[in-house]
């Protein structure tokens, strides 16, 4: 075991998951699956369900700093509401795809005192910078584990269950087993920031409904067998939930992005049209991104938070 700024962090061996290689995945934090590809530099680019294109030729720290530059967007647009109605105290959380642990710093102040966080990651680096990372006061165990090896057992003592941006990456399939294990254990869940798939953007552009369109299906595209669900994660969510026996609260809670926030926005419609360019090669998509990196416009990305508790 190990003590990180006062929190006692236990170090446990990654284990087998599914067999699915791990790697960074910028736009979302988690890092469930084999989302990696080759960028047209040859270097290794991964395109996360919210569009970021980030390279790892740094091993991964290219990874936590997207993680880092989306987090303020992240904090503004998590529905704060949602948390209003968690039943009872929560003490014990789990927390899936953690990256760098920055649901926890949002939620942990939100929740009574005397909280232990369980923060769950395929990436050891990235654990280790959310232990370190989190508010006084909390005590945070680590532990390397895939979510599609997530049993009831290890749910037990466990208050809430949550995630950011993770749902999008899974399949369907998956969704439902992590309902069934929740439902099991009889744990609250509270996932946020799954994208829908809806972007608006201010001033438009001829192209975007095409860029849009693209870039969706991309995010739907099937990985080794596994056809992710892209923006159809959180209603996938809500009723895979629902047919176990929660009671399932759905609030929207879009990104707002634009010239106020140059770094992240340039960043994600980097992502966002290059993840465009690799399902439909035939966009002319070179000369619409100049044009938007020319002049950032406004843009509501959207995403939902999805809330389930067993009654």
């Amino acid at each position: 075991m190990t003590e990180v700024h006062g929190k006692i962090q236990n170090e446990t061996p990654p284990v087998s998951g599914t067999g699915r290689p791990g790697g960074p995945l910028p736009g979302a934090g988690p890092r469930i699956g084999p989302f990696s590809e080759t960028g047209p530099s040859g270097h290794t680019e991964a395109h996360g369900a919210d569009g970021a294109t980030i390279s790892d030729d740094d091993g991964g720290e290219f990874s936590a700093a997207w993680l880092s530059l989306r987090e303020p967007a992240d904090a503004a647009a998590r529905a704060l509401d949602l948390v209003d109605l968690l039943p009872g105290t929560v003490r014990t959380v789990r927390d899936l795809g953690c990256g760098t642990g920055s649901l926890g710093r949002w939620l942990s102040p939100r929740l009574g005192s005397g909280q232990h966080w369980i923060m769950t990651d395929r990436d050891p680096a990235l654990l280790l910078r959310a232990a370190a990372g989190m508010p006084d006061g909390v005590t945070v165990s680590t532990q390397c584990l895939d979510v599609a090896d997530l049993t009831p057992a290890d749910l037990a003592g466990t208050d809430l269950v949550t995630c950011s941006a993770l749902l999008d990456l899974l399949t369907a399939e998956e969704v439902a087993r992590l309902a069934g294990v929740c439902a099991e254990a009889r744990v609250s869940v509270l996932f946020t920031l799954s994208v829908t798939g809806e972007v608006q953007l201010a001033p438009q552009d001829p192209l975007d409904a095409e860029v849009v369109a693209a870039f969706n299906a991309h995010q739907r595209r099937v990985i080794d067998g596994r056809r992710l669900l892209g923006p159809d994660a959180p209603d996938v969510a809500a009723e895979a939930f629902t047919k176990v026996g929660a009671a399932v609260t759905v609030r929207p809670s879009p990104w707002r992005l634009g010239p106020a926030l140059p770094a992240l926005t340039g960043e994600w419609l980097r992502g966002w049209v290059g993840a465009a360019a690799e399902e439909r090669p035939d966009l002319p998509v070179g000369e619409y991104l100049d044009r938007r990196l020319a002049a950032l416009p406004h843009a509501s990305v959207g995403h939902k938070d999805v809330l389930a508790i067993f009654e």
